[in-house]
């Protein structure tokens, strides 16, 4: 079920997908951006197919996306689609301004490690990887997702 070789370890979230559109499974959809707007790997999204495959329309998703992005405090004008819920995987650096509302978020100045910040950014994208795959129609083809990240640790 989970292909290992499509996983990464990241602060806060151990086996967390590689984005969809580098072959990542369902757990992915968290770091898909806005439906309608083609962004760099706009030539081999996947999330329309994704989305379908699970039973989840766009609409339900940006619903989902933007209620997970009120409700831990990631509204924010000056990234993509206006919400850190749109962001990517990227660990090195957005080209964007993702980086400076995150440690805005979760520095506590200068000093903060960058590690810590992603620690918490990549817990809450697991957090809404969750979300995303419960509301899912087809909950036999989730299941065995869901399950795999109930029982595995965030560390």
């Amino acid at each position: 079920m989970i292909d290992e070789a499509k996983t990464r370890n990241l602060p806060g979230w151990k086996n967390a997908p590689v984005p969809i559109c580098f072959g990542g499974d369902f757990r992915g959809l968290a770091f898909c951006c806005h439906p309608g707007y083609g962004l760099t790997h706009s030539a081999i999204c996947r999330r329309s197919k994704i989305l379908e495959k699970i039973g989840l329309s766009e609409e339900e998703y940006v619903k989902i996306k933007d209620a997970f992005s009120k409700k831990v405090g990631w509204d924010d004008p000056r990234v993509c689609f206006k919400s850190i819920s749109y962001c990517c995987m990227r660990r090195n650096g957005c080209p964007h301004t993702r980086d400076d509302a995150l440690y805005e978020r979760y520095g506590e100045g200068q000093s903060t490690p960058w590690e810590k910040i992603q620690k918490e950014y990549f817990s809450r994208k697991r957090l809404l990887c969750m979300e995303i795959l419960e509301a899912a129609k087809n909950k036999e083809l989730v299941k065995p997702y869901l399950k795999f990240e109930k029982n595995n640790t965030s560390e």
